[in-house]
């Protein structure tokens, strides 16, 4: 999506603002109002890109990613598949291509025509028949089973990706196009006018490139009427809204946000980052009376930082708010006021309020699981471990904060990766290895109807598997997604139950 940390936070309503009221304009250009500063309205989104930094197209490379394969063993992988693929290669034989003939040996005229070609000839189909057979009805002038219109691979997936409205299709489509930066904005989004506006020496698209930290540093100068040389209103609007984003930044700061940058894009970060972005935001509200519901803000956080997380739940309550949390992470439940133990077990053994009152309390309620491990009465297994049978390498590894990382996992054990949030743990297993080790096995990741297509495409991988292919014949991912295709699915769908 292009929700990102400065929308999360709002503080990209704020700059925009900004840089429309304070901004330092070019000579004789007009003010520009603060949507004019917005990737993502018509008024300041780059004409040639819409707003997305990127251009996206098709190569022969990723629509073809064997040419050792003919047209008939479907060399041309960006084609729909079932009829309609089987319709375009017989087109292709009554026009006389050889769809036997391995792709890389077609010449490159061809190749190019079929894979580019904005011409869409209606073409006599004889079904079934072998290229021979469709060369002599042609020359009888045999009655064709029907006449099909080619359409390249090109056009195909360019009108399905910007036609279709079903997500499945799309994100298919999405997997043969490569991005390049746009040729006009590059890459920053944004229309010339917009681009050509400073503050601090700095474009909007520049400033949202810096982390926070690095934004709050630059700001707090301008906060103070001292240092500011400028007119009277421009001097006040500069001062209030700089003093704002600095006090929203703190905020973030103190939360350990600060290596974060504004334009950061949302499905890029961890969940122990985007959980901490939300209670920054509620935090800077000032609100009191109100009453929070937090169901286990704790999921994913490392303990570090789950210090941090109680910092805020913490400013929440001195505020004078009541917070009802649903946990399971022992630190949070000890630092809470009040403990409501539910149980004592799960479905029909539960249903129950065990215990209601303060920590030391619940020490004395012998049917809460719960006090077991809150006073150390259950020590965790410890795994007597065990030796790999082989070690998956990965070599120049390059996504978000990875940069040309190496790494080895070892194979038949059992392996953890930890780290505190935002260190680049999901950006290595949730998305360059599963990526990599699926690629090198010829799987296509499956992609849920119900999901929602992201208008950015894919942040492009770099790396490759360098060893430890040999022993590994399937990759299953096991994520928090929803399991089921449809409303309707249940457990008994999903596991075949029913079928039984």
């Amino acid at each position: 999506t292009r929700s990102s940390v400065g929308s999360v936070t709002t503080l990209s309503n704020l700059m925009r603002m900004l840089y429309s009221r304070a901004g330092d304009y070019p000579k004789k250009q007009s003010i520009l109002y603060a949507e004019s500063f917005s990737p993502n309205t018509p008024q300041g989104a780059c004409p040639r890109c819409h707003g997305l930094g990127k251009i996206y197209d098709v190569t022969e490379q990723s629509m073809v990613p064997d040419e050792n394969l003919t047209i008939r063993e479907r060399a041309i992988a960006a084609w729909p598949t079932a009829w309609h693929g089987q319709n375009l290669r017989e087109i292709l034989v009554s026009m006389g291509y050889d769809v036997d003939k391995p792709w890389k040996l077609i010449p490159k005229k061809d190749r190019d025509w079929i894979l580019f070609t904005e011409e869409q000839p209606v073409v006599p189909v004889y079904a079934g028949l072998t290229p021979t057979e469709v060369k002599r009805a042609q020359r009888l002038k045999m009655e064709p089973s029907y006449k099909g219109t080619f359409t390249s691979a090109r056009r195909h997936i360019m009108q399905t990706f910007a036609n279709t409205t079903s997500a499945m299709l799309k994100k298919r489509a999405e997997q043969y196009m490569v991005a390049s930066l746009c040729p006009l904005c590059k890459g920053k989004r944004l229309r010339k006018e917009s681009l050509s506006v400073k503050f601090a020496g700095y474009d909007i698209s520049e400033i949202g490139g810096l982390t926070m930290e690095r934004l709050s540093e630059l700001l707090l100068p301008y906060t103070k009427p001292d240092n500011l040389q400028l007119a009277e209103e421009k001097r006040l609007v500069t001062q209030r809204i700089t003093e704002d984003v600095t006090t929203r930044l703190n905020v973030l700061l103190r939360l350990g946000l600060g290596y974060l940058s504004l334009d950061r894009s949302t499905p890029t970060l961890s969940p122990g980052e985007l959980q901490r972005l939300r209670l920054a935001t509620q935090v800077r509200a000032n609100l009191f009376g109100v009453v929070y519901v937090l169901d286990e803000p704790s999921a994913g956080l490392h303990p570090a930082d789950t210090e941090a997380l109680l910092e805020a739940l913490d400013a929440l309550k001195a505020a004078g708010n009541s917070l009802f949390v649903v946990e399971h992470d022992l630190n949070v439940i000890r630092h809470a006021d009040w403990i409501v133990d539910v149980g004592p077990g799960a479905g029909q053994h539960g249903g129950e309020i065990i215990y209601s009152g303060g920590l030391s309390g619940l020490a004395d309620i012998e049917k809460s699981i719960t006090r077991k491990y809150l006073f150390k009465e259950e020590e965790s297994p410890v795994s007597p471990g065990r030796e790999p049978t082989g070690w998956l390498h990965l070599k120049d590894v390059t996504r978000n904060n990875l940069n040309k990382l190496n790494a080895r996992f070892p194979l038949g054990v059992f392996t953890t990766v930890t780290g505190v949030s935002g260190s680049g743990k999901s950006s290595l297993v949730s998305q360059a290895l599963i990526e990599l080790v699926s690629t090198n096995l010829g799987q296509e990741k499956v992609v849920e109807e119900t999901d929602i297509f992201s208008e950015d495409a894919p942040v492009t991988l770099s790396g490759a598997v360098s060893e430890g292919m040999e022993t590994i014949s399937r990759l299953v991912q096991v994520d928090q997604k929803s399991i089921g295709r449809t409303p309707r699915s249940n457990l008994a769908t999903y596991t075949g139950l029913f079928d039984h």
